[in-house]
């Protein structure tokens, strides 16, 4: 858990007392400033896995079902942040529970239970704790978290354990002085109720069976590197204001009480007296202009940044300065197949975890709520490639598609559907009006 709070606080920006907090060569405490650039990585992961839908492969009534889950558990939101808290600490989990459900104890310790609104609990790494790992998967799991309730603290323990092939869910909730206040125990079945998303890349790091690998960790050298070249740029553009030092004899100075000369506050933002000789044994004006090795620090960021890049996947250039901008994978992977397959491989998981979370509320609806949703059925997950395939560069192609293959109408009708935001039917309307007759739309549907 360690590693895990580690990455935890790179991808808060929190400082690191061991590295941010130094001293100078004259003995002054300084604090480096942070890029927060582990938090740009693990967003830029997320934005390549986000979807656009679930839905079943086969026209089913468990469209409805799965939409009105996803929406009233806020889904999309939610998401989106495991994405990134997935890249940033390796692991992320949900669990399906009923709310607000009524817990009926009848003979031989058996429960019946009425009502209840079927909610997804989601839950980062620390609060994650592995019970059972068969290949790598954890088939047997305790969920953990903290939340306020009117006003006081609640913690919840949740444990999902096997039985005869058979899910058993025990929920304990403490007050805010560990004391138990409360006891539920739910047979489920065969069903897994909880899934759990991690990274594709294998987990190299010792004592972490289950967990996914903290992308940041590896990283952390690297991210170190990072600040110091933004420092590095800062101190220089900090103290890069032109100095001119002039020759007491030039200026009109007036004296102060002491027989000092005494600047005004715009000579002061202006000049810099030495006395009768300057530097150099000059007598006249002189400027000094501090360097702002902006060349140098230049390269310094490319070499970290394409060993960021290497450490943290998706392409050796995932972040690389290309004519004076920071190009980032969204805009690079697109034409490189070797990060694609790498992705593919994320996006697995993914879709798998997805997957599970709707199969495990489908069974909960069937048991308690007495639909009869097929628990096995095959889903669809579409993502969004906008990231990865530039808009244009699509509608230049389905153009060129539509022109090369007129035969095909159909082709034509995906284009103007694409290009101009149309329905199919208006579409279709379009192109017959433009060929000036409407009994070409029975030609379009070949």
């Amino acid at each position: 858990m360690a590693v895990i709070e580690t990455c935890d606080n790179w991808y808060k920006n929190v400082e690191d007392e061991n590295f941010h907090k130094r001293k100078n060569l004259n003995g002054k405490e300084i604090h480096l400033s942070r890029m927060n650039f582990a938090k740009r990585c693990c967003a830029d992961d997320a934005n390549l896995c986000e979807i656009v839908s679930v839905a079943p492969e086969k026209e089913s009534v468990s469209q409805k079902f799965i939409d009105d889950i996803l929406n009233s558990n806020r889904f999309t939101v939610q998401y989106r942040k495991q994405l990134e808290k997935t890249s940033a600490s390796g692991t992320t989990g949900a669990y399906v529970y009923l709310k607000g459900a009524t817990y009926i104890k009848g003979p031989k310790d058996t429960i019946t239970v009425k009502g209840g609104v079927i909610k997804v609990n989601y839950c980062e790494a620390d609060c994650i704790i592995p019970l059972t790992i068969e290949n790598d998967l954890i088939t047997e799991c305790a969920f953990s978290g903290t939340s306020k309730v009117k006003g006081k603290v609640l913690s919840t323990l949740v444990i999902f354990t096997l039985e005869n092939d058979k899910y058993k869910s025990e929920t304990v909730f403490f007050d805010k002085d560990g004391k138990i206040i409360e006891e539920t125990t739910l047979q489920l079945g065969e069903v897994k109720p909880f899934a759990i998303l991690t990274n594709a890349e294998v987990n190299n790091l010792d004592n972490m069976e289950g967990y996914g690998i903290p992308k940041i960790y590896n990283a952390i050298p690297f991210l170190k590197a990072l600040d110091l070249c933004y420092n590095i740029l800062y101190g220089d553009l900090d103290k890069g204001e032109k100095i001119v030092f002039l020759n007491e004899m030039l200026a009109e100075v007036k004296k102060g009480e002491d027989g000092n000369y005494k600047l005004t506050p715009q000579q002061k933002d202006l000049f810099v007296l030495l006395g009768d000789k300057l530097p150099g044994e000059k007598t006249l004006i002189q400027e000094y202009n501090p360097e702002i090795r902006v060349e140098d620090v230049t390269k310094a960021f490319e070499l970290v940044l394409s060993l960021l890049s290497m450490s943290f996947g998706y392409g050796s250039k995932k972040y690389t300065f290309e004519n004076g901008k920071i190009t980032t994978a969204t805009e690079y992977i697109g034409s490189k197949q070797d990060s694609m397959q790498e992705l593919n491989k994320q996006r697995a998981n993914a879709k798998d975890y997805i997957k599970d979370i709707i199969h495990a509320a489908m069974w909960f609806s069937n048991q308690f709520h007495k639909t009869s949703f097929n628990v096995e059925e095959e889903l669809s997950v579409e993502f969004d490639d906008s990231y990865i395939v530039d808009k244009e560069t699509k509608l230049e192609t389905m153009r060129a598609d539509a022109v090369t293959f007129s035969d095909v109408k159909i082709l034509l009708v995906w284009y103007l559907m694409e290009r101009y935001n149309l329905s199919e039917e208006e579409a279709r309307k379009h192109i017959a009006e433009g060929s000036g007759s409407e009994d070409n739309n029975d030609d379009l549907n070949d």
